[in-house]
C-alpha cells in the first residue's frame, strides 16, 4: 500500500470534478478522528419548552423555541421560528407535534404542515371524528428536499380541532413537540 502526503487535493483549471479511483475504485476510509465535511451539515434540532395555545381550527406556526443544536446558526428559535440552511443541498426534515384538547376529551383533529418558503411542502393529519373520546395526539411528518442554501426557509404550522381550544404541549423533559433537518447530499433524483 502506497501513501500521498499532501496539503490540499483540488481539481485542475477549467474543471470542476474531481475523480478519486477509476474502475477499480473501492472504499474511501477515513481515518480515525477524520470528519466529513460536506454531508449532514447544517443541522439543527429544536423543542418547544412550553404549551403554545393556538386559535382553534386555526392553521398556526409552530414556535419551537429551544434549541437542542444548530451547528451553522441557522434555525431562528426567537423571532421567526425557521429554519434557513447556508449550504444548498438536499436535507431531510423532520417533525412532531403532541395536540391536547385541554380538560375535555374530543380532540377531532389534528394536523402538521411543513411550509418551504411560506407554501406547504408536506403535510399529514388525523381525524377523529366528532363521537370519539380522544384527549391528545402526536402527528409526525417528514420528509426530503432541495434547498438553495441562500433565501430557501422551512417553518413548521400545526392545527387542532376540539370544541375548546387546543394546546401545542410543549416541555422540557420528554420535548415530544420538536423540529429538525439535517443536509442529507447534493444529488439528482
Amino acid at each position: 500500500m502506497s501513501k500521498i502526503l499532501v496539503d490540499t487535493i483540488d481539481t485542475r483549471s477549467g474543471t470542476s470534478t474531481l475523480t478519486l479511483g477509476s474502475s477499480n475504485a473501492g472504499t474511501i476510509a477515513l481515518g480515525s478522528g477524520d470528519v466529513q465535511s460536506n454531508m449532514l451539515y447544517p443541522a439543527f434540532e429544536a423543542y418547544r419548552s412550553s404549551n403554545q395555545t393556538p386559535s382553534n381550527n386555526t392553521l398556526t406556526k409552530v414556535q419551537f423555541n429551544t434549541e437542542i443544536l444548530d451547528t451553522d446558526s441557522c434555525y431562528d428559535n426567537s423571532t421567526n421560528h425557521r429554519f434557513t440552511p447556508t449550504k444548498a443541498g438536499k436535507y431531510f426534515v423532520y417533525a412532531q407535534i403532541r395536540i391536547d384538547a385541554e380538560s375535555i376529551t374530543d380532540l377531532r383533529e389534528c394536523r402538521l404542515d411543513i411550509y418551504k418558503n411560506g407554501s406547504v411542502f408536506k403535510n399529514a393529519s388525523i381525524n377523529f371524528g366528532s363521537t370519539n373520546a380522544i384527549d391528545n395526539a402526536c402527528v409526525l411528518v417528514n420528509g426530503v428536499l432541495d434547498m438553495n442554501g441562500s433565501s430557501d426557509y422551512l417553518e413548521i404550522f400545526g392545527y387542532g380541532s376540539a370544541s375548546a381550544q387546543p394546546t401545542f404541549l410543549g416541555s422540557s423533559t420528554d420535548k415530544a413537540t420538536y423540529f429538525g433537518a439535517y443536509r442529507i447530499g447534493t444529488w439528482a433524483y
